[in-house]
C-alpha cells in the first residue's frame, strides 16, 4: 500500500513539471539533473514516429526547446511548434537556429552566455603557445626516437612576448582571450562588429588591415551570414609568410581551403585549430605539418564549464515559467 501512495505521488509530482521539448538527446549528467526539475518530450523515445510527426502532435504542449548545435532549427521545424515561445541553446553561438525567423515568429533565443569564455581563452592560448613554442612537434620528435639519433630538435620556437595579435571578435571570450595575452606581453588589437567605447586596444574595421598590422591573428567572432570566411585568401596574404593563425570560433569562420594552400606554400607560419569546416573530416595535408596544431572542437570540455552550462539551462527555462527574461538572450 505504501509503495502504491509513493509510486502515484511520484507520478502526480511528475505531472506537475514544467514540459520542456528536447530534439536529441542530452549528456546523462545533464538529463539526470534535468530532469529533476522538468519533463521532456523525447522524439527519439518513440523511434516509430518520424520526428516531424512527434512534433506536430504535440504542438499544443512545447512552448519552450532545449537545442544542442547539432539540431538544426529551420522554419520547417518551427512550423511544427506553433506555440514554441523560446529556445534554450546549450552554446554559444545560434548559427543552428534561424535567427530571424525566431524574431518574426516572436520566439526568444537563449545561449549560454560566458559559460564557456574562460574555458576557450585558456585552450586559445594553450594553442597559441604550442605553435609558437612547437610543444606537440617536439614531443612527437621525443615519442619517435629521433633525439639520440638527429640531435635537438629544429626548428627552433619563437617567443611569444612582443607578439602583436589580432583579435577577431572581441566579445566575452576575445576579452579573456586579451586580458590572458596581456600578461604574457602581447600588444592587442581587435576587429568587430563595431568599436568598442569601454576597450582601449586600437580598433580595425577592416580584417584585412587588421591581418597586416598582426603577427598573431585568434578567430573567436560568432558565425554569421557577414563572418563565413572573413579569414579569406586576402587576410591570409596580408598576415604573412611569419603569421599564425588561431581558431576557436567556428570552422566556417576561415575559408580552410587557402588556410591550408598557404600553409603547404609557406605563406602562412602556422595554425593552431580547434574547429573545421567539416567537422569531423580534417584536410589530411595538416597531419604531417609540425607548424600546425590540431585538436577536435574540445576547447570547452571541462567539468568546470559542463557545470556552468547545466546551471545556465536550469536558469534559463526557470526563467521562461516564471515569465522573466532569460538569463543570456540573444539579440
Amino acid at each position: 500500500m505504501a509503495e502504491a501512495e509513493t509510486a502515484a505521488a511520484a507520478a502526480a509530482e511528475e505531472k506537475e513539471l514544467p514540459l520542456v521539448l528536447l530534439l536529441k538527446p542530452l549528456p546523462q549528467f545533464f538529463d539526470e539533473a534535468l530532469s529533476k526539475k522538468f519533463r521532456f518530450l523525447k522524439p527519439w523515445d518513440d523511434s516509430s514516429v518520424p520526428t516531424h510527426l512527434f512534433l506536430t502532435r504535440h504542438t499544443e504542449s512545447a512552448r519552450v526547446m532545449v537545442c544542442t548545435p547539432n539540431d538544426s532549427i529551420d522554419s520547417a521545424t518551427l512550423d511544427c511548434l506553433p506555440h514554441l515561445r523560446c529556445i534554450v541553446s546549450t552554446s554559444t553561438g545560434v548559427n543552428h537556429i534561424d535567427m530571424a525567423e525566431c524574431r518574426r515568429r516572436g520566439i526568444s533565443v537563449g545561449n549560454v552566455g560566458i559559460a564557456f569564455s574562460e574555458d576557450v581563452a585558456d585552450y586559445a592560448v594553450g594553442l597559441l603557445l604550442d605553435v609558437l613554442l612547437r610543444i606537440s612537434a617536439s614531443d612527437r620528435y621525443v615519442r619517435r626516437g629521433l633525439w639520440p639519433l638527429q640531435g635537438e630538435y629544429r626548428p627552433l620556437g619563437s617567443k611569444i612576448r612582443g607578439k602583436q595579435v589580432g583579435i577577431v571578435g572581441l566579445g566575452s571570450i576575445g576579452m579573456e582571450i586579451a586580458k590572458r595575452l596581456e600578461a604574457f606581453g602581447c600588444r592587442i588589437v581587435y576587429n568587430s562588429r563595431r568599436r568598442k567605447p569601454s576597450v582601449s586596444f586600437p580598433y580595425f574595421p577592416n580584417v584585412c588591415d587588421l591581418a597586416a598590422e598582426s603577427d598573431v591573428i585568434i578567430v573567436s567572432c560568432a558565425l554569421t551570414d557577414e563572418t563565413h570566411h572573413i579569414i579569406n585568401k586576402d587576410a591570409l596574404s596580408a598576415l604573412g609568410k611569419d603569421g599564425v593563425v588561431i581558431n576557436i570560433g567556428r570552422g566556417q569562420l576561415i575559408d580552410e581551403n587557402e588556410l591550408v594552400k598557404c600553409l603547404v606554400q609557406g605563406e602562412v607560419g602556422g595554425a593552431g585549430l580547434d574547429v573545421f569546416e567539416n567537422e569531423p573530416h580534417v584536410p589530411q595535408e595538416l597531419f604531417v605539418m609540425d607548424n600546425v596544431v590540431l585538436s577536435p572542437h574540445s576547447a570547452v570540455l571541462t567539468p568546470e564549464a559542463f557545470s556552468s552550462l547545466l546551471q545556465i539551462i536550469i536558469d534559463n527555462l526557470d526563467a521562461f515559467f516564471s515569465g522573466k527574461p532569460l538569463l543570456y538572450p540573444v539579440e
